[in-house]
């Protein structure tokens, strides 16, 4: 599988390339340097996690995942915010350590190591531009942050190397460490999400409750549900009170809801004059609410 080997290409880039940044970091006394190095490993973390858990998501629906293994790519993303989140937290603090008490930078250095991490995460990037899956763009875009964070970094150590103000660096690599501490609450927020069940993103319920009951035969629709495996595949369920033919109305409600990005539903359809034996919560409860100290 290609986009597999490439995630692994990049995994393997990324790992290598961290390890050393960490020594060149030390090296040049740069925390710029470092705090990229905390991002680089984040992000080796992030694909060599999603590498085996997106193996692990292809795998089909069985008796014992009935939905299938979609979230443990989710599971993937999770665990790599979490490194992120620490790192960063860890760098801020360290930068801020470097602000009240400047060191010594070896800013010779400092441009070597970020022309060859420019060059390096280039590299990666062009390895990884291609591939559809979610997690191959993720780590796509990565790539092309890294290749951002070096740029960054080489024009500091160059204006540093001038004008000898150490206080770019810690500058620089707080503002690398805020960038990657936001990204990764709003992944993080995603993923919780979808393990909480909330509708999915761009997805409305009133909408396709509306254009439901539009169709010509349809006289409610209650109990709908409507949630994401991973953020790509939509699942719903549904009561559809109908008359109509039971098969002409299925297909027309399937193919309304794919239209909405909903590729698996379940329907269960009713007569009029049958009792649904849970009628719509919502109502039964606020007919409840009222009285219900009434009842000894």
């Amino acid at each position: 599988m290609k986009t597999e080997r490439n995630i692994l290409i990049a995994f393997l880039l990324n790992l290598v390339f961290s390890v050393f940044e960490f020594i060149g970091g030390i090296f040049t006394g740069s925390v710029a340097i470092i705090s990229d190095a905390v991002h680089d490993i984040g992000d080796a973390a992030s694909i060599g996690i999603s590498y085996f858990l997106e193996k692990k998501s292809k795998k089909q629906p069985d008796e014992i995942f009935t939905y299938g293994y979609l979230r443990y790519s989710v599971i993937g993303s999770i665990i790599t915010t979490l490194i992120l989140l620490f790192g960063s937290v860890a760098v801020i603090y360290n930068a801020i350590g470097r602000i009240i008490e400047p060191t010594e930078i070896n800013y010779n250095g400092m441009i070597v190591f970020a022309v060859i991490g420019v060059c390096v995460n280039f590299f990666a990037a062009y390895f990884t531009r291609e591939g559809d899956s979610l997690n191959q763009k993720a780590v796509n875009l990565h790539m092309l942050e890294d290749v951002l964070g070096w740029a960054v970094v080489l024009v500091g150590a160059i204006v540093m190397r001038f004008t000898d103000f150490a206080l770019i660096d810690p500058i620089m690599s707080i503002g690398v460490a805020i960038f990657i501490f936001i990204n990764a609450i709003k992944n993080l927020k995603e993923a919780i999400d979808l393990f909480l069940e909330k509708t999915p993103r761009g997805i409305d319920v009133n909408e396709i409750k509306e254009h439901i009951m539009a169709l010509d035969g349809v006289i409610d629709v209650h109990h709908v549900h409507i949630w994401s495996m991973d953020g790509h595949n939509n699942y719903a369920t549904m009561h559809v009170i109908t008359n109509a033919d039971r098969h002409k109305i299925k297909e027309q409600i399937r193919e309304e809801l794919s239209e909405h990005g909903i590729g698996h539903a379940t329907l269960e359809l009713e007569e009029e004059n049958e009792h649904c034996h849970e009628e719509s919560c919502q109502v039964e409860f606020k007919a409840n609410v009222g009285h219900h100290h009434h009842h000894h």
